[in-house]
Formats: structure tokens, C-alpha cells, sequence
């Protein structure tokens, strides 16, 4: 096995505590009493670390066509900044600071270094520096650290790793370090109800400390192919778990802040350190992690719109996320019998399917949503039947793991494989929850599939297409996901590509404009359209900030 970080080890790394923390966030939810117990730590450390992973195989797959693998820097830095875009709630935030530090030292150790960053290239163990950092880091991200926590099984491991490497008077094994590293970290973890005495309460661990403890694991696997001794699964001191579900309820709160808000923030470091000062007046457990102009963001409040409006005022928040707390599972409404959840390539197309009755998934340009944001949406979507639109194809194996998850949980779901937003439109155009569910299905399966899709974008570079050979700035007009047309100006490529489309028939065309395409693009498609098809009608939507200028749909 490697001995160093590299490239293929951080990839392994992040599958591996993917892996584990999938197999413990049952476990781990059900030990969650701290800051708020409300049964998620183990689910949201699964969704930092899935959009960790999912950051490095993009690295990975930009690499296929190249004969070496990508440099073990840009696979440190992805897995950070994956974690920070995808962070969720109190202990996944934290654990993208901790990856955000560690990447901060391997990156910088030998990125020319073939061998990686575990201490071969440089002469010196990095892990530890590394580990040294994270937790420093970490506790800075945090407005008010408290022992007993994530924080206290971060510090364990760091100390352990530099104790390791001082005996060994600096010398580089990276196995050996993540080895003690994870010894400190399993002792801090078993210590830390004596710590904070609402786990000692409880008799459990610290659920944050915990989902720590199987990432450093993985780590350890993927260095050493050695899968590490297990902390003991079951709570501290309880067997029954009911008795262990009673105590920590008799741990809750009372008069607590009502919600959880998160946001991604663009920021510069002189307005973040004015929006943390604001913030630690509004509420607690303020948590603000990231650099460099993105940030992640935070905190517990009575008043999400105050926090929200923070962030106005320091920047641009976006990803906004905003939970009640006293949304227990006895007090929601009866579920409905049916719901659509549609993935939407910007913010005018989430608020046109939202008023169609859809739960929107947010997708940014190049942040796909994950697996866990879909299930998390079905959830939201709190309905016995749930047709799922992932509106993308590359979409596909996210969205039919997501279905599969959410069917082990009592959900009927049909996914239906839209490969564009326009076919989702389609299919929210036809859909009737009044009637039988596979009648429902099929009709928007058959109207997503009559419908013809396109997209207009522009070439970063010179490439061989379908159409011939396209050089950096042209105008790219995709037909159905392949490229049909190669042309110097938005306007004449959009009438190009739809005389194409309506040579085979249609009825309605559809327009879906990003932000900076004028209107008058629009006005000139429309009059194109009824100029040479008289029966064919144009419909106009604003699609916010998407990934490509214009959208097109024929049905």
C-alpha cells in the first residue's frame, strides 16, 4: 500500500470514509445531542464528504485523457473545496475547515512531487503540520470552541501525530502517523462525555467526534490497507435504546434558538470578520469556514431573516439553507400522496417549478447537486409518492441512487431520466396528482420524451466536435447533447440550431434565458419561430444564473 498522500490515495480516502460513514450515520445520528439534538450529525457528515468525493473524481475525470494521474495538490484542494460547497450543519462544517487546513499543508509540501504529499518528495512527515493545522484552523472557525467535541478529537489527533513524529525525530512514514493519529483521536472521542456534560448525561460520545473518527479511519485504510480497531458500536452506557432515545431527549434544550441557517457566501475577509461580530449577536453555535472569497456559513437564531440579511450585507449568499427546529416527525402535517422533485439548472426555472408545485433542487454551475440533497428533497417533499426529474443526463446514477435510498425509506419513487430542464418543463406541464400514479408517470415520461432538447454554450478551447473543429469562443449549439452547429454569434447559432429542430415538427418551442442574455435575443427567436412555422407557439422563461446562455426545448 501507499506510504504517501497521493493523488489516488486521496481518492481512495474520500471513498473510503464515504463508505464508512454511510455503514455508521444510523449510529451516529442516534448519539446526536450536542449542539441540538436533533438526529442529523451522522446525515450531514455524509453529505460533506460526498461532495468532497464527488470534487476529487471531477478532478480525476478532467485527467482520463492525459497518461499520468492528476497531482496529489489539485487532489487535496478539490476534496477541500468540495467539502466547504457542500458542508452540512454544525460538525459538517467543521469538517471541512479540518480538510481545508490539512489541504493547506500537503498542497504546499512538494506539489511537483510525483510520490505525493505524504513526506517523501520533501524529506519530512507533512501529515502532522498538516493535522497541527486543521485543528487550529477549525478552532478559529468557531465562535465559542467547547471541549468535549469535534474540536477536542481534532487537537487529540493532531498531538498524537506530532508525538509520533518527534520519536521518530521527523522522520517521513505517513502510515505510521495516521496510525497515531487515529489512537489519539479514539481515546479523545471515548473521553469526551466527561467533558460535556450533556453527553455525560446522554451516555453517548460526541456524534461530531465520532463521524471524525471514521474519516481519519478511512485514512488510515487508505494508507495502510490496515482497517483500524472499530470504535465500539451501541451508545456508552445504555443498552436499551429506548432508554438511550429518553435520555437524550431529556437533554434537549428548552427555549432554544428556532432555526439553523447555512449559506455559501462570497466575501472578502474585511466583510466576513464584520459578519461573524454581527452574527455572534444574533445566535449560537456560529461556525464560518472557508477563504479565499467563498466562505460557508453557520449559525442557530430565532431570526433566520437577520442572518440571511447579514449576509447581504457582506457579500452574496447563496445556497441558503434555513431548518426548523421543532419540525419533529409527530408534528409535521399528513403526508401528501404525491409530489415532483425537479433539479433546476438556475434560480428563475426553481421558482417556475415551485410554482408548479415542484420541490426545486438548486444546481449551480459546476456544483451538481449530490445523492443525499436529492433524498433530502424527497424528504422535504413529505409525500407517499414522489416522481423524481434530475433534468440532467449526467444526472443519472445520482438521482437512481437517491431513489433507491428514499424507497428504503417507505417513498413509492419513479425517476423519470429527463436529460434537460426543458424535459422536466415538459413533464411539470402534464402532470396531474389526482390521478393514479402510473398514469401520471407515464404521461410526463411521454411528454419529457417528445420533447427535443438543446443548449447554446461557448467553446473554451479548440476541440474536434460532431460538427467539425471548433476553436476557443465559438458559439456551440448541442442538439439532444450533441454538438450540430459551430457559429461566431449567439442569435444566428439559436436560429440555426432551431431550424434544425423544427425541420422534424413541433409545437412549442421553449426559451430558457440566462442572466446576461438580453431580451432582445428573445424577441428575435420568437419573431424567427413565427416567421416560418405559423403554428408554432414560443414561451420565454428566465432561468437566473445557469451554466449555458440559452436553453431550447421543441415539443
Amino acid at each position: 500500500m501507499p506510504q504517501t498522500l497521493d493523488a489516488a490515495a486521496v481518492r481512495s480516502w474520500c471513498s473510503l470514509a464515504l463508505e464508512a460513514l454511510g455503514r455508521e450515520r444510523e449510529e451516529i445520528d442516534a448519539i446526536n445531542v450536542y449542539p441540538v439534538a436533533d438526529g442529523d450529525t451522522g446525515t450531514n457528515l455524509y453529505l460533506t464528504v460526498e461532495s468532497a468525493a464527488q470534487a476529487v473524481e471531477a478532478v480525476f475525470a478532467a485527467h482520463e485523457t492525459g497518461a499520468s494521474e492528476p497531482a496529489p495538490a489539485d487532489a487535496v484542494r478539490a476534496m477541500a473545496h468540495g467539502a466547504l460547497i457542500g458542508a452540512r450543519g454544525n460538525s459538517g462544517t467543521i469538517l471541512a475547515q479540518l480538510l481545508r487546513g490539512m489541504a493547506e499543508v500537503l498542497a504546499d509540501a512538494a506539489p511537483a512531487d510525483p510520490e505525493g504529499v505524504g513526506g517523501v518528495g520533501d524529506g519530512g512527515d507533512r501529515l502532522a503540520p498538516a493535522l497541527r493545522r486543521a485543528a487550529g484552523l477549525a478552532r478559529e472557525a468557531v465562535a465559542h470552541p467547547v471541549e468535549g467535541t469535534i474540536l477536542s478529537v481534532a487537537s487529540a489527533a493532531a498531538e498524537a501525530a506530532e508525538r509520533s513524529a518527534a520519536e521518530r525525530s521527523g522522520s517521513a512514514d505517513a502510515g505510521v502517523t495516521v496510525r497515531a493519529a487515529y489512537a489519539g483521536a479514539r481515546a479523545a472521542l471515548a473521553a469526551t462525555p466527561d467533558q460535556l456534560p450533556v453527553l455525560g448525561r446522554a451516555g453517548v460520545v460526541d456524534a461530531g467526534g465520532r463521524g471524525l473518527l471514521a474519516v481519519l479511519g478511512a485514512l488510515v485504510r487508505s494508507l495502510t490497507g490496515e482497517t483500524p480497531a472499530a470504535f465500539p458500536m451501541g451508545h456508552r452506557r445504555y443498552e436499551d435504546p429506548a432508554a438511550v432515545v429518553s435520555a437524550i431527549e431529556s437533554c434537549a434544550p428548552e427555549g432554544g434558538p428556532a432555526f439553523e441557517v447555512i449559506y455559501l457566501l462570497e466575501a472578502d475577509d474585511t466583510a466576513v470578520a464584520r459578519l461573524r461580530a454581527r452574527l455572534d449577536g444574533l445566535g449560537d453555535s456560529l461556525v464560518v469556514v472557508g477563504g479565499d472569497g467563498l466562505w460557508n456559513v453557520h449559525i442557530h437564531v430565532d431570526d433566520a431573516g437577520a442572518a440571511v440579511e447579514a449576509g447581504v450585507e457582506a457579500g452574496r449568499p447563496y445556497r441558503i439553507r434555513i431548518t426548523h427546529f421543532g419540525a419533529a416527525a409527530e408534528e409535521l402535517p399528513e403526508r401528501v400522496q404525491r409530489a415532483v422533485v425537479a433539479v433546476v439548472p438556475g434560480e428563475g426555472l426553481a421558482g417556475l417549478c415551485a410554482e408548479a408545485g415542484a420541490t426545486t433542487v438548486l444546481a449551480r454551475p459546476g456544483e451538481p447537486p449530490a445523492s443525499g440533497e436529492l433524498v433530502e428533497a424527497i424528504r422535504r417533499a413529505h409525500a407517499r409518492e414522489v416522481v423524481l426529474l434530475p433534468n440532467d443526463a449526467a444526472l443519472r446514477h445520482t438521482a437512481a441512487a437517491a431513489a433507491e435510498q428514499a424507497r428504503t425509506e417507505g417513498v413509492r419513487v419513479a425517476l423519470i431520466p429527463t436529460r434537460a430542464a426543458v424535459q422536466g418543463i415538459a413533464a411539470l406541464a402534464v402532470h396531474q396528482p389526482d390521478r393514479r400514479f402510473d398514469e401520471d408517470v407515464v404521461a410526463m415520461t411521454t411528454a419529457a420524451g417528445a420533447t427535443r432538447y438543446a443548449e447554446l454554450t461557448v467553446a473554451e478551447r479548440q476541440s474536434w466536435t460532431m460538427a467539425g473543429i471548433c476553436q476557443a469562443g465559438d458559439v456551440l449549439g448541442l442538439i439532444d447533447g450533441d454538438v450540430a452547429v459551430i457559429g461566431a454569434d449567439l442569435t444566428a447559432t439559436a436560429e440555426a440550431v432551431l431550424s434544425r429542430m423544427l425541420a422534424a415538427g413541433g409545437e412549442l418551442v421553449t426559451l430558457v434565458l440566462g442572466d446576461e442574455v438580453p431580451d432582445a435575443l428573445a424577441d428575435r427567436l420568437e419573431i424567427y419561430v413565427r416567421d416560418g412555422h405559423l403554428a408554432v407557439d414560443t414561451v420565454v422563461y428566465r432561468g437566473g444564473r445557469q451554466s449555458v446562455p440559452l436553453l431550447i426545448g421543441v415539443e
